[in-house]
């Protein structure tokens, strides 16, 4: 079971991060957006809000949270 969560959760943070890409460098002609990386915000959550309330907020923060939870449901799967 742990391994399709993580299979999932792996694909929807390498989608979320190609949308990141896209948006931020204008990739494929599409314009550049400020929110292309919204979809790294809840795959990210607690560890944004905990590392906002540390201080450390910012670009670097919203694209590494999501790697701690699916480091969580690697170990999950792999315990």
């Amino acid at each position: 079971m742990w391994k399709w969560i993580f299979i999932g959760f792996a694909l929807f943070y390498a989608i979320a991060l190609a949308l990141l890409a896209i948006g931020t460098f204008g990739l494929f002609g599409q314009e550049r957006d400020p929110l292309s990386g919204i979809f790294l915000i809840p795959l990210g959550l607690p560890w944004n809000l905990i590392g906002d309330r540390a201080g450390l907020a910012g670009p670097w923060l919203a694209m590494l949270a999501p790697a701690i939870n699916a480091a969580i449901l690697y170990w999950l799967w792999r315990r």
